[in-house]
């Protein structure tokens, strides 16, 4: 479709606008601008695949137009951001807040309408993945905080616009009547009666690209409405958008809080814009919530939403430290800490056949070696595609066929089903199903000797189980697991080392575990990673799981030997840093192993 090539060349264009682009803007405008460029960006995916569906029947195409023009909506905007208004240089402080409560205004109809449009997405018009889905779910709860945020909507504009909008699209331009000047006299009666309704729809029609005679005749209409049914001159604000009733239910019930706390907003997500309850760090240093910025990950997406940096890694390191503040914060505001919901309130079709999936994992037990390894390489295909028939897989019963693939001599066939079984992990409640078929065992031992594929893809698998925290222990107890992960570590392909360093550093979390690391030998594959300069993010991975390792004196002590035996500088910086005194302490008190560190420190201590 034309308007769905448009509406992709508007996202890149709004998407590609930066901080140093609204230098000139003040503040709230820069950083309304910014969240909104963010926010935009998000919908790459989404006209993507509307634009690769093709044509589509009238409702598509309605929908289309009204996506474009929320977006073109957006880019007017994002436009003020880059070249802002400014008072004259007479103006006070009243032409400053004018400014802002206009700009405010502008920013509120643009959120409204994006996220109506996004709203009435038909489904059944564009074949929508699951992953774009959810990416579409995130963009409409963070345009609707944003208009709770901004206050009450003057919604009764804001359709009165949007419909006028969509006449004149459906008229076409040939249909159009030639503007004219509204009369005097007319814009007279507007100026002294109904000033603050006028201004209202002057900007948001401004926002919105229309000429001066539209401006005109939605104020009339609007007026004469208003008057016709005895209300007062302004339209009444509301709370949230008016697309949806059931949807205008539930958002009211969330936003009515009388006694409700604002925020500081170092805690909220900038994906969610919630308050975190499992707050994690990515390589960028941003602060995100777990369950957002995983499902971003997961959808494939390798920058950082807020920054939009490249993530030189995929870890998830907790940020202990503002999840402990922002408990302290609601004991104080006497406020229940915020739980993760369960699900995004979206509903969508099954996406996979079930019989035909039936069939499949009926092939996984076949007496046929090449059936068996088709199978798996479907089923591994199907559990990549979407979350529908990742349940639609597990509820067939394919878990436990899969894992006794894991025992297969045929190492393509292994490699499907390990590699099949971590993209149903994807799906958490798969995660314990996995496990209770009694996986773990056998993942492990296809990352001591599968193929390096499939070794690369058990690590991942155990990454991704290791995401709950039960899972960590249970991990980490099987005999084996650990160093199998330290053997990839240090000898494994790029990808491989990769993967196991975020698995090793999942699993460290726990504090047995990485007692058994520093014992399975993690140090000297870590030692390798800081002086490997050729790789890049080595470093800052190793880095990574040494500082959770350290957390631990017996392996803090292992580490700085390690670092300082066969390096004087390192030794001398120790020694002026003042160890003697903690490693004495520690060679008194500490564990018989953390005693024979501290020991050998303090002698080579000694000795320089």
């Amino acid at each position: 479709m034309a308007t769905a090539e448009a509406a992709a060349e508007i996202v890149r264009e709004i998407a590609a606008v930066g901080a140093a682009d609204l230098a000139a803007a003040a503040e709230p405008l820069r950083a309304d601008c910014l969240r909104l460029a963010r926010k935009v960006s998000l919908l790459s995916h989404l006209v993507a695949e509307v634009a690769e569906a093709g044509e589509g029947d009238a409702a598509a195409e309605a929908w289309v137009r009204d996506l474009v023009r929320a977006l073109e909506a957006a880019r007017r905007f994002v436009a003020l951001g880059r070249a802002p208004p400014t008072p004259t240089a007479a103006a006070g402080a009243s032409d400053q807040d004018a400014i802002c409560n206009n700009t405010a205004l502008q920013f509120k109809y643009v959120t409204w309408q994006l996220q109506a449009a996004l709203a009435n997405l038909p489904h059944s018009c564009f074949q929508i993945s699951d992953e774009v889905q959810e990416e579409v779910d995130l963009v409409r709860a963070q345009l609707r905080r944003e208009m709770e945020k901004k206050g009450d909507l003057d919604v009764t504009v804001f359709t009165k616009v949007h419909d006028i909008l969509a006449q004149i699209d459906n008229a076409g331009p040939q249909s159009q009547q030639p503007h004219q000047q509204p009369e005097q006299s007319q814009m007279e009666k507007f100026s002294k009666d109904h000033l603050e309704l006028q201004n209202a729809v002057l900007l948001v029609s401004e926002i919105s690209g229309l000429s001066k005679s539209d401006m005109t005749k939605i104020t009339s209409e609007l007026i004469e409405g208003l008057e016709n049914a005895g209300t007062p001159d302004s339209p009444k604000p509301v709370s949230i958008d008016s697309q949806s009733s059931e949807e205008t239910k539930s958002s009211s019930e969330e936003v009515k809080k009388p006694d409700s706390v604002a925020i500081p907003e170092d805690f909220r997500c900038p994906i969610s814009l919630e308050l975190m309850r499992d707050p994690v760090i990515v390589s960028t240093g941003q602060t995100y919530e777990r369950a957002f910025i995983q499902r971003w990950i997961d959808c494939g997406n390798r920058t950082c939403p807020k920054t939009q940096q490249k993530l030189q890694n995929l870890t998830l390191t907790p940020n202990y430290v503002l999840r402990s503040l922002i408990m302290q914060w609601c004991e104080e505001k006497g406020i229940e800490p915020p739980s993760r919901s369960k699900s995004d309130g979206s509903s969508h079709e099954v996406g996979g056949n079930r019989l035909a999936i039936e069939a499949l994992v009926r092939n996984l037990s076949s007496s046929s070696l090449d059936e068996r390894k088709s199978a798996a390489a479907e089923i591994r295909s199907l559990a990549k595609k979407s979350t529908d028939n990742r349940i639609l897989l597990a509820e067939s019963s394919a878990i436990p066929a899969l894992v006794k693939l894991l025992s297969s001599k045929d190492q393509n066939t292994q490699e499907h089903a390990v590699t099949a079984l971590l993209n149903l992990s994807i799906y958490d409640q798969n995660k314990e199903l996995i496990v209770v078929a009694g996986a773990i065992v056998p993942i492990i031992q296809v990352l001591r000797t599968g193929s390096m594929e499939a070794r690369e893809n058990a690590a991942a698998a155990i990454f991704s189980l290791s995401l709950i925290d039960d899972n960590k222990i249970m991990i980490g107890s099987t005999p084996g697991a650990i160093e199998a992960l330290v053997e990839l570590l240090q000898s494994g392909s790029s990808r491989g080392k990769k993967d196991a360093a975020t698995a090793l550093f999942n699993l460290c979390i726990y504090q047995a575990n990485k007692v058994r690391a520093v014992r399975a030998g993690i140090l000297v594959p870590l030692m390798r990673m800081l002086q490997d300069s050729s790789r890049s993010g080595a470093i800052d991975e190793a880095l990574t799981i040494l500082s959770v390792l350290a957390r631990n004196k017996e392996n803090a002590a292992a580490i700085l030997l390690a670092l300082c035996k066969k390096d004087a500088e390192n030794l001398a910086c120790i020694g002026r840093l003042g160890a003697q005194i903690p490693l004495t302490e520690l060679a008194k008190t500490g564990t018989d192993r953390a005693k024979r560190k501290a020991t050998s420190l303090l002698e080579h201590l000694r000795k320089l």
